[in-house]
């Protein structure tokens, strides 16, 4: 579904002073359909459309309808898509897994390296445990534990701490996309990257808080995929984690 459209439907239903789970009463469907539709996720039905249009006193039209620009924009994407989607290739040497897509416009990497985003105009993001990498053309921004440089010169501002990152990128997706249900999972992320960072520069996994990494991807598993079983497995694998951490600290000491 285009964002414009979900976007209008959270606020027809907010207009109605109706709340997701009123709503889907209303429709005799699920809250879960409901937040899927105000996410973009997916799109009403025929039937469902009508009834909306109904319930919020307005034309099929008005509800659909969207920018003529960007209709224009939408409909490219959707004719290249046809010809190729995204392509997911893993690298037979190092195992990592590379996301691209076909069209040339956006190339994503994701593997042991960390996570590599870039665009046709050649802006660049690299987040891995260093820090954060962003490459706009004209400078260079990095953010990490010694604080922030631009164009390799340290920039007056102290050292920016990862949860007040993770709170403006909260307060940004909250307000432009309305996620802050379930982007309070990104707090998650806070404990998650600070001990991962604190595991590779002191070379011990075990100060990886890798319960509260499986917590995190139980959560979103089940929130935004309504996946919780068998997800729960995850759990089952912490104990198998600090067994094979502890074996390696004890073949460490012995060597």
């Amino acid at each position: 579904m285009n964002l414009e459209i979900a976007t209008r439907l959270v606020g027809l239903r907010k207009a109605n002073k109706l709340s997701q789970e009123a709503l889907a009463e209303k429709l005799g469907i699920s809250r879960q359909a409901v937040s899927k539709w105000e996410r973009a996720e997916a799109s009403p039905d025929t039937d469902n459309l009508i009834a909306l249009a109904k319930l919020y006193h307005v034309s099929l039209d008005e509800l659909l309808k969207i920018n003529e620009e960007e209709e224009i924009d939408n409909a490219m994407p959707a004719e290249v898509s046809e010809a190729g989607e995204s392509i997911v290739e893993q690298s037979e040497e190092s195992g990592w897994r590379e996301h691209r897509n076909s069209t040339g416009v956006d190339d994503v990497y994701i593997g042991l390296k960390g996570i590599h985003v870039k665009d046709h105009k050649g802006e660049e993001v690299h987040i891995d445990f260093r820090g954060i990498h962003v490459r706009d053309g004209e400078n260079d921004v990095h953010i990490g534990r010694n604080g922030v440089y631009v164009n390799g010169e340290k920039a007056r501002s102290a050292e920016i701490p990862l949860g007040i990152l993770v709170i403006i990128i909260y307060i940004v997706i909250g307000f432009c996309f309305n996620l802050w249900h379930p982007g309070w999972l990104l707090f998650i992320l806070i404990p998650v990257i600070s001990s991962l960072m604190d595991a590779v520069c002191k070379r011990d996994a075990s100060l990886f808080l890798y319960p509260v990494f499986a917590c995190g991807i139980f959560l979103y598993a089940g929130f935004v995929h309504y996946i919780w079983h068998p997800t729960w497995v995850i759990f089952l694998t912490i104990p198998i984690f600090y067994y094979v951490t502890g074996s390696m600290k004890d073949r460490a000491k012995r060597e």
